[in-house]
Order: C-alpha cells, then structure tokens, then sequence
C-alpha cells in the first residue's frame, strides 16, 4: 500500500478539516446567544428581566448582556444580543438602564483576534494549496515537455561569437584539414559544386582516439566557413521515456535547417548509433527508435539545405551499418595521433600564452612526449606553467617542462613515500639494468635513454624513459626483441648483485610478454607459422580464450618462454660484462636520485 503520511497534500488536507472545525465550534457558541430587538429588549428591561448591560459603540455597534427568560417551564438565564442602528438608539438604551438601575459598562473595542487568526490560516492554507498545485503542475508539464522533447536547448555558437577557432588553431592534422577544406568550400561557395553536378556528403564521421582534437577540428571547420555550430552529445539523446531521444533528434535538426547554413555536431555518437538488434528489447529498445530517427532526418537532406552533420567517435567498430553507408556519414576523416612533428606545432599552439625560458626546446619535448594527444600536450605546457609558478620563476624553462612531462605521463612524485636503504639500493640497480641494456644495445634497435630516475612517481618507485629518434611506424624483430631486452634488464640487474629477486620486475614482465606474444600470435614472427591467432571475446568484451587449438596454444606458450628466457639470459651476460659501469651508475643514482642521458653517457664512455 503506498505511504499518504509523507505527502504533503495529505497533512494540508487534515490542517484545513482542522480549522474548519474550529470555526464550526465558534459558530456553535455564538448561536447559543439569543438575538433581541430593540423593542424586545426595552420591554425585557421595563419588566426587571435583565441582570446587565455591555454596550459596544465603536465597532459594529451592538448591546450584549444578560437576561431571564422561560425554557420547558423553568427560568433560566441567557446571553443576549441588540443590534443597534445608531448612537441615539444606543444612548435611549443607557438612559432606560440608569432609570431601572441596571447595571451597565462601556465595553473597550473588541479585538477578534481568534477569527482574525483563522482567517490569516484559511488564506495562508488556500494560498498554499494553490502553490503546491502550480508544482505539480509545473512538474507536470516539464515531464511532458521531456518526452516530447521541446524543452531541450542545444548550445550553439554563432559565426559571430569572439571564441571563434579557426584552423590556424588545430596542428598535427594537416590531412584532416585537408579533407574538411572542401567542406568549407562549399559552405562558402555552393554554386562551384553544384555547377559540375557535384553535391558535398551530407555527414562527415570523425575517428580518433579520445583527445586528439575532433571537436576542436569541428569547431574550426564552422570558423573557417563562417557559420553556427550546433553542438550536442549521443548520450543527450537517451532517456527512460520513450520517444523522447526521436523527438530531441527532430529538434535538433529542425533548429539546423532554421539556422542553414550551419554545422551540426554529435560527440561520441556511438552512445546512439550503435549496432541494431543486439540490445536488451530488440528493435523496440528506446537507444534504436532515436537511431532510426538519426537515419531518417539524414536522408531528408535535399542538395541544397546547406547543412552538414559531423559526428565523432572512437569506436568505429561498434556503429551501425546503415549509419556508415554511402549518403549518410559517408566520408570519414581519421584524426590520428600526431607525430613528432605535429607534437611540436600543437605544443607550440599551446604555448603561445605562455612565457618560456631560452633553454626550452620544444622539439625535445615533442620527442620526449611520444604517444601523446593533443589534450595531453595541452595539460603538458599548463603543468609546466603552474609548475614555473610554483617555484617562482619568471618563465617555465627545460626543467618544468621535464617535470611536467613525466607528470603527465607517470602521475605526481610520492614525496610522502619513503624507502629504506636497501630498497632505494635495490631499485637503484633495477633502473641502472634497464639502462645499461639500452645504452648498449643501441645497434640492434634500441631507444637512447633520455632519464634514469628512482623518485618515486604513480605506482612506479623509479623509472627509466627512453627517447626515440623519431617516430616509428614500422618494427623489426631486432628491435621488439630489443625491447623485451630493456624490459627485463631491471629484473637480470637485481639477481645479478643481491643473489634475489623482487616484485618490482611485474609490470617488466607483463609488458615483455606482451610483445612476444603479439610477435608469435600476429606478426609471424616465429616458428608458429604465419597464421595470426587473435583473442575471441563475447558481445559484452569479456575474453573467451585464443582463437586456436590446444596443440597451438602449447607451442604458442612454449615459443614465449623460451625466446624470454634466452633474451633474459643474454641480457645477463651483459650486464656480467659490464658490472663495473652497472655499479657505477646505481650509485650515482643513490647520490643524485635522477640522471638525464648526459650523465648516462658519461658513465658509459667512462673507463
């Protein structure tokens, strides 16, 4: 049974039964007091019936008092009641009183503050009726205006708005851009197209990794061709009601066509256009009837509305077909990863606000923020700011900007963390391993090292950062196997000098076996053949096993093992070779805790 005592309603319902019983009983009271003409009550007062007078001049003019009358045969005494027409009425009254020697007083003006009160709570309580009805009809009507979607504003930013971004604002692109100019174009100029007989897609999907600047790229298509920019997200277009997403849609796209030409954007659509038919409710499912609806306005484009509709995603995978099919989002524009050479041109955009020291060479940086988006380049250059300011410096020079980096990328030192001796000794030689076998397996591929360090930073108590030359695209089995090399020099350096090993070589091993793997399973970089054996997963992404037969996930396991045991054994024998510099280096880390890749070479050329 649902609970009334909470409700608001209810005890308002009760105040005014309340009251109403109050005023009944008042009512009741006053009734029992006998009213009497003028002329009933001289004749009362010339016959000795009454025993007092109360006279009330002022307000509502009347005389009260006390008289005997007959009931059932019995005399009994009663109040009673005159009302008078005026002064002179009132005063022939008195007289009479002093001539029959009636007692008599001048009542003061009666305040009648209890109906008064009541009369405050019956307009106080209707008041407060009428208000907790507006709620709920105000509720009401916001719920409507929720499934039918009117009441859903999305945020535009017209051509003349001063925050406008052009493409002179986005770097580590230029093939994105280049594919969005002929957008611009025709936003700017329609007739050169349609001249030939060419009309522009009418969706453009976007495809990138989560910060690498998709709807920063939008909003500086809409900049560079002059005209608003709708924006919403897939998620705005889900709710518990349904129809609500299909009605938001037709606004959103009702308010595009009102304001052509313009640029619609939908971040992270793939919370609305994901696959049909495979969701809990089938094609009824609320997630669908907003896509089908997506669909829909899309083919209601003619060539000449003027309206194009970009979407961003990272999950291309997971899309509709019918959402990707030619005459929808037909044309897709990757927003890769910038290289070292976009990392630069993005920094340098970034740093245009702010001041920066004559030792800052943002190449370097560049190089040293490999895998790196845009956003995380972005936070780069304002840790590096906040950091200058911390330290009160006029300009972020080469130090902040390291600093600011391994922030990012490792997560903030753990001042609060404090090893022993032994344990500082122990991961002094870890990350001494890591670098040695770097240093010196620079001709088979490695990465130079750029900084050795055992502060501890996130869950790492040191690390050693390698700095690739340029960026890669391709790899040799030389070089992955240089790779798992470095990985495992840390855990070879520990058994090496203290005869034990620790639990610091975890995530090494992790990592190392990870590349292995992938060489074996799809890069056929072994005696297991050239056929790739990927991991089978279920539709939710839980991991169902390798795509294999048991035969070939034991010579898989078999083939890892014994290249990560030969490689370990290798890296031994090099750091066996080389004990003096391994030593040489721990302790210089003991000492000065970081070393930067001079003070490495420097031990390395040393005799």
């Amino acid at each position: 049974m649902r609970k009334t005592s909470g409700n608001p309603l209810f005890w308002l319902f009760w105040l005014f039964l309340f009251f109403m019983l109050v005023q009944n009983l008042s009512r009741s009271r006053d009734i029992s007091v006998k009213q009497l003409s003028g002329n009933e009550l001289t004749e009362a007062m010339q016959a000795g019936k009454v025993q007092g007078i109360n006279f009330y001049p002022t307000e509502n003019p009347r005389v009260t008092g006390k008289m005997q009358t007959e009931f059932n045969g019995k005399t009994v005494v009663v109040d009673f009641e005159v009302q008078v027409v005026g002064a002179a009425h009132l005063e022939s009254i008195r007289k009479l009183a002093e001539e029959k020697r009636i007692q008599y007083n001048t009542a003061k003006p009666n305040v009648p503050w209890f109906g008064t009160l009541f009369n405050l709570l019956l307009i106080a309580s209707f008041l407060l009726s009428i208000l907790f009805f507006w709620f709920i009809f105000k509720a009401q009507t916001s719920q409507i205006n929720t499934i039918r979607g009117g009441n859903k504003k999305f945020r535009t930013t017209f051509k003349d708005n001063k925050e406008k971004k052009t493409f002179q604002d986005v770097a580590g692109c230029d093939e994105a851009k280049e594919e969005l100019q002929e957008i611009v174009e025709f936003l700017k100029n329609p007739a050169v197209f349609s001249g030939v007989g060419g009309h522009i897609p009418k969706g453009v999907l976007m495809i990138g990794a989560p910060g690498t600047g998709k709807t920063l790229l939008a909003k500086a298509l809409a900049g560079e061709a002059n005209v608003p920019f709708l924006s919403a997200t897939g998620s705005e277009f889900i709710e518990m009601f349904v129809g609500v997403g299909a009605a938001r849609v037709r606004a959103l796209f009702a308010e595009a066509k009102a304001c052509a030409p313009c640029i619609v954007f939908i971040d992270e659509v793939d919370a609305v256009g994901k696959k049909r038919g495979v969701a809990i409710g089938g094609g009824h499912d609320e997630r669908e009837q907003t896509l089908d609806q997506i669909l829909t306005e899309l083919d209601g484009f003619s060539g000449d509305t003027k309206v194009i509709v970009i979407a961003a995603t990272n999950r291309p995978d997971v899309l509709d077909e019918a959402l990707v099919r030619a005459g929808r989002f037909d044309r897709h524009v990757q927003v890769p990863k910038p290289d070292v050479r976009g990392r630069e041109l993005i920094l340098k955009v970034h740093a245009k606000g702010v001041k920066l020291a004559s030792d800052v060479d943002l190449t370097i940086v560049a190089k040293d923020t490999a895998g790196m988006v845009g956003a995380d380049l972005a936070n780069v250059v304002n840790e590096a700011a906040l950091i200058a300011a911390r330290r009160k410096k006029a300009a972020a020079d080469k130090a902040d900007f390291s600093e600011a980096v391994d922030k990012v990328s490792m997560g903030p030192m753990r001042k609060s963390t404090k090893l022993t001796d032994k344990e500082k000794k122990i991961t002094a030689y870890h990350e001494s391993g890591h670098a040695l076998v770097a240093m010196f397996l620079r001709d088979k591929g490695a990465d130079p090292v750029h900084k050795v360090t055992i502060i501890p930073r996130g869950p790492a108590l040191g690390f050693t950062k390698q700095l690739p030359e340029d960026d890669r695209h391709l790899y040799t089995r030389q070089q992955l196997e240089s790779m798992v090399a470095v990985c495992v020099g840390g855990r070879a350096a520990e058994e090496l000098v203290i005869g034990d090993v620790t639990t610091g070589a975890s995530n090494d091993f992790l990592k190392a076996t990870s590349i292995l793997r992938k060489m074996v399973c799809e890069l056929g970089m072994s005696e297991a053949g050239l056929v790739v054996y990927r991991e089978k997963s279920d539709f939710w992404g839980n991991s169902t096993g390798m795509d294999a037969s048991q035969k070939t996930k034991e010579l898989i396991e078999r083939i890892v093992k014994e290249t990560l045991d030969k490689i370990y054994e290798n890296v031994k024998v090099i750091l066996q070779e080389h004990r003096a510099k391994l030593d040489a280096m721990a302790n210089a880390l003991l000492e000065r805790e970081t070393l930067d890749a001079k003070d490495v070479l420097e031990i390395i050329n040393s005799d």
